[in-house]
């Protein structure tokens, strides 16, 4: 049997759980890291099967801090010269400068939003991903060959798959991710500050301080990068945050009772109504979307249906021999099947879907 061959090229804690993750389902992984201690010791720790460069891999995850994605994986996609070299993709938490300097089609920019605080491949887990949400943001250049390879790696993976455009990512993780993590920092370091016995604060220190303020433990090597490549959506947010808590401060000092009531009902229930992760459906659907041979067009679907907030299980691509058209296989939960079918429909696309249950 032809066993199935990946290069990770940065072993930190994501790219070490990739290949950890992968050797775990059967494929061969090489890594590379510009630390040599951290590549032997993904090594030690079965995360990877050799360290160096595989010229023979079909797909390379770049995990390198953001600043030095797009030179790395310019290297990965140029290495076999004339013969196509691997599907590529990244892990990256800005895409917008990098799919702005990156249009080979062969590139697939991503996203997995896992994690935790610990760090290097000491940290790595190979069930990381299992039941995460990993964005991928596929342009108007990505081959449709290289966005299924991918889709279909990082399902393997146990992840589910949500296309979006690469800004519109960047503008929702300044949100969920990455004015989270500079809040959980400065609360840290307020905590870190305050003029009262130290000792004793951080002995009082209950679950709702250390529940808020976990994120900060985690590595601070890639947030200089995060920061400033996502400066354009970040500061708005931070803008928005500081007139929340000047609003708070205010119902605080004025002892606005029945504001204050209003504020955390809202939250409780915006917190209460956040997704189950992992919960695979019970029944899904396959939609088929006539698509005709144009750039973009599986940009243009997959990304309407991460717009809706719609996970992709599972696409394939169906070439037709009526002319320059094709048909996409998207595997969505079947209770979102309608939900992605009609906008489809709307813009002039072909859709039918069936139902099935999940073995």
């Amino acid at each position: 049997m032809n066993v199935r061959r990946a290069q990770i090229v940065g072993l930190g804690l994501v790219g070490a759980s990739i290949g950890g993750g992968l050797r775990a389902r059967g494929w061969h992984v090489t890594g590379a890291d510009l630390d040599e201690g951290r590549a032997a010791r993904a090594l030690e720790l079965g995360a990877i099967d050799a360290v160096g460069r595989d010229p023979g891999a079909e797909i390379a995850f770049v995990a390198t801090p953001a600043s030095a994605v797009v030179g790395v994986a310019r290297e990965l996609l140029g290495a076999a010269g004339p013969v196509p070299g691997p599907f590529v993709t990244d892990v990256a938490g800005v895409k917008g400068p990098i799919v702005a300097q990156l249009s080979d089609p062969r590139f697939v920019a991503g996203h997995p939003m896992a994690g935790t605080e610990q760090e290097g491949p000491d940290g790595a887990d190979p069930d990381l991903f299992v039941g995460a949400t990993w964005v991928l943001t596929p342009t108007d250049d990505t081959d449709p060959a290289a966005f299924t390879a991918v889709q279909s790696v990082i399902a393997a993976l146990g992840a589910d798959v949500v296309a979006l455009n690469a800004e519109r990512h960047d503008e929702l993780v300044a949100v969920i991710s990455h004015v989270p993590h500079l809040t959980s920092a400065t609360l840290m370091g307020l905590a870190g500050e305050s003029p009262l016995d130290h000792a004793a604060l951080m002995r009082l220190a209950a679950g709702g301080f250390r529940d808020m303020t976990r994120i900060a433990a985690g590595s601070p090597a890639i947030w200089p990068d995060i920061c400033r490549d996502n400066a354009g959506a970040i500061v708005p947010v931070l803008d928005r945050l500081i007139d929340r808590l000047s609003e708070v401060r205010r119902i605080v000092a004025e002892g606005d009772r029945s504001s204050l009531e209003a504020m955390l009902e809202h939250a409780r229930d915006a917190r209460r109504n956040l997704p189950p992760r992992g919960i695979r459906p019970l029944e899904v659907a396959e939609l088929r979307v006539v698509v005709p041979d144009r750039p973009g067009v599986l940009a243009e679907v997959t990304t309407l249906a991460g717009e809706l907030g719609v996970n992709i299980y599972d696409i394939e691509i169906a070439h037709s021999a009526e002319g320059p058209r094709g048909v996409l296989l998207l595997v969505v939960a079947a209770s979102s099947a309608e939900a992605v079918a009609s906008p489809l429909r709307q813009r002039g696309f072909r859709v039918s879907w069936t139902a099935s249950e999940t073995t």
